[in-house]
Order: structure tokens, then sequence, then C-alpha cells
């Protein structure tokens, strides 16, 4: 962040803490509809319109080390897996032999020379290619330059590596521009794999989400934890475009340092907000990311059906040097561990509240505007398909500010 950019988010803290409602001409948010939680087919309208044509983050460029290295991976519901080839570069394919469908990576992880479909041996390059089959001679004018393994979009910032289903999506780092320039400063072509897991919550996926875009609940869900050390009255949040957004909270104490932090090394770049105050970005649709300058989380959000989600945390770190990561990560990890906790703790029964005849829709409040933000977002992309009922007004457009390039 420049210097220009340090004093506006200061200043607009210290607005947000001193201010006695919404500044003059903010909107009264139209509730929304409860059925986007709940109808089946806006789930589907969603998953075709959002999570298959929209940059996702799959992985770090750690999970596939060395040339040969492959991953599974099935976030989406489709069959995928990632390969590094013998140029170096992270490939992504689906894991279905151009044969008969079977899966030519059969194991977790691991290293090959190529893929090799166990069902009738058809064999791969790590470029994807068809390079081999038995019984070549049974097969009538079969090209086998026409029959490589299929390639989903796979493009990275840093060590970052995203996907998109949609062969004709615009390139990653064009969807990405408003984030950018926020996460640069943190070295992701640097930054180390230190963790990734997470766990099913019996909810729909936006029913979590939607709390990870407020610190409207702290003082109700976290008073022994994030509650005391963050003043949620000062979060200065910005919408950009996308849906993607920004909020940065001030630290109740300026000392104040994550004890689960203590020792470990610093990206040197990063500028003066991110260590003084608590900045959480949503890359649109699905990572909440609170960067730091002894690394951060990428808190990812998957569907599984319109009632279960994954939650997923992927830690990543500055270069520690040799051997196994720093023991304090332990603390890190655990403490983040026990906040999530919180956040997860009632997520079924609001799943089981939503689908009631005593819930009808969703009020906001200026503070949760980053949600109805994301909903708006989400209608643009599904279009015209949206049902009347079930649509939420465009009413935040002359507060999406616009963005500048890296």
């Amino acid at each position: 962040m420049d210097a220009l950019e340090i004093d506006r988010i200061k200043a607009g803290m210290n607005y947000e803490s001193t201010r006695e409602g919404p500044p003059d001409g903010f909107p009264a948010l139209p509730e929304i509809p409860s059925g986007r939680y709940v109808d089946p087919d806006f789930y589907e309208l969603e998953r075709q319109a959002l999570w298959r044509r929209t940059w996702v983050y799959a992985i770090h460029a750690d999970e596939v080390p060395e040339i040969g290295s492959f991953l599974k991976w099935d976030r989406l519901g489709d069959p995928l897996f990632f390969v590094r080839g013998d140029d170096n570069k992270i490939r992504c394919f689906y894991n279905t032999c151009r044969h008969r469908g079977a899966p030519v990576v059969t194991e977790e992880k691991g290293k090959g020379r190529g893929m090799v479909c166990g069902y009738h041996g058809w064999t791969y390059n790590l470029k994807g290619d068809l390079i081999n089959l038995r019984d070549k001679r049974d097969f009538v004018g079969l090209d086998l330059k026409c029959k490589s393994l299929i390639e989903v979009r796979c493009e990275n910032f840093g060590n970052w590596h995203f996907i998109n289903m949609d062969e004709n999506a615009g390139p990653l780092m064009d969807y990405l521009a408003p984030v950018v320039p926020d996460l640069s400063e943190f070295q992701p072509q640097n930054l180390r794999l230190a963790d990734r897991h997470g766990v099913v919550v019996n909810c729909n996926v936006k029913v979590l989400l939607d709390a990870f875009l407020e610190v409207y609940h702290l003082k109700s869900i976290h008073q022994n934890t994030v509650d005391r050390f963050l003043d949620h009255r000062g979060s200065f949040m910005t919408l950009w475009p996308g849906g993607h957004s920004r909020m940065i909270t001030p630290n109740r104490r300026p000392d104040w340092q994550d004890p689960g932090t203590k020792g470990l090394p610093d990206i040197p770049t990063v500028s003066e907000i991110p260590r003084t105050a608590n900045v959480s970005i949503n890359v649109y649709p699905n990572i909440v990311v609170p960067p730091a300058p002894t690394g951060m989380p990428f808190i990812v959000f998957w569907p599984i059906d319109i009632r279960r989600m994954y939650i997923e945390v992927c830690w990543f770190s500055p270069d520690w040097g040799e051997g196994p990561r720093p023991e304090i990560w332990e603390t890190r990890i655990s403490n983040f561990d026990r906040i999530l906790e919180e956040d997860t703790q009632f997520a079924d029964s609001i799943q089981k509240s939503v689908e009631s005849g005593g819930f009808t829709g969703i009020s906001l409040n200026y503070q949760e505007r980053r949600i109805y933000h994301w909903h708006e977002e989400l209608d643009r992309r599904i279009g015209d398909a949206v049902p009347d009922h079930l649509r939420v007004a465009q009413v935040l457009g002359k507060f999406i500010e616009a963005t500048k390039a890296a």
C-alpha cells in the first residue's frame, strides 16, 4: 500500500469508529430471500454460473514439488489431478482416460514419469499426451494426438494455483486485479505451504461464508478470543468490482501481537496497515484471507451439496529455511482452529432455521454490506435466470470502488 492509501484507510477507520449512523445516501439493504440458501433450483443455477465458471484456488506449488509429482483433487465434484511436467509447469487434467473413462491416477499423490490407465493400459506423458496403448492395431484410424487428457484451465499467482472449469474464461490475473496490489506485498512467489486441513460443516456454503464477511458477530461469538484484540466498530470496508472486497479492523492495542507468530520470519515488503490492523480480503467467491507479515491462511469455502460444505484452511509462510516448520506454528494453527470452532458452532442450527417457515429472509445492516455485495455479484453472474422472488436488487453500485493495477 502506498502512503495515500494508508492515510485513506486510517481516516476511514477513524470515521467508522466515530460515526453515528451509515454515511449519507447509503441505502437500506433489501432482505436477501431465504430461498437462496435452500432452493435446489437456485443451488443448481449457482453451481453452474459461479463454481464452474469462476477462478478458484486449488493448490500450492509445494504440493507438486518435483517434475512428475501429482495430486488428486475433487473440490468441485469432478475428478481432477495436478501434475508438474518436464517443463516445470503445473497442469490440471480431468482424471479420466480417453478410452473408457477409468481414472489414470489412483493414488492421492505421488510421483511418476507419466500416467497409465490401470484398466487397459493407455499411457500418457506429463503433458497429458497419449503416447502408447495396448493392441494399437485393433483401433481403426485412431489419431493419438486427438486423445490427449482433457486439460482444465490452470494459472498461478505466485505459488498459488487456481483453476477455472470454463475454458473460455479470461486470464486469472485480470480476474484477481482488485486484490493483487494488496496480496503482492506478501511475496506469494516465495510463500511456502505450512499446513492444510479442513472439516465438513452441515450448512449451505453461504451460511458460513457470510459470517466471515462481517465483524458484527464478534461480541457474541468471540468474546474471549477475537473481540479481545479487535475493535469491530472501527472496521473499514471496501467493495471492489467482481464481488471482491476488503475489511480492515483496528487492533484495540497498537502493540498487540498474535502469540502464535512470535519468532517467525517476517516478510519485509509488508506495509504498515497489515502490521498494525487486521486485514481480511474476500477473493470472490470463496476465499477469505487475513494476511500478516509472518504468513497467512486461505480460508476456503467449498459446497458439497445444498446442505453441506467443506471449510479448508491452507496456511502459507515465508521461507523458514531448512528442516520442518518452526514449532510455534502448532500454537498458531491451534489458536486459529479454536476461533474457527466458534464460527462454526451454530452453522447446522442456522441451516435448519433458514429452511423453516419462521424465516423469510436475511436482514442486513451497514456493517454487513459485504454480504449483500457478494450476493449482488452472484446475481450478475447468473443473469436473467434468477427467479424474481429470489433476486436481490442491485443497490450498491455507487459504493463499489474502481481499482488500479498492481
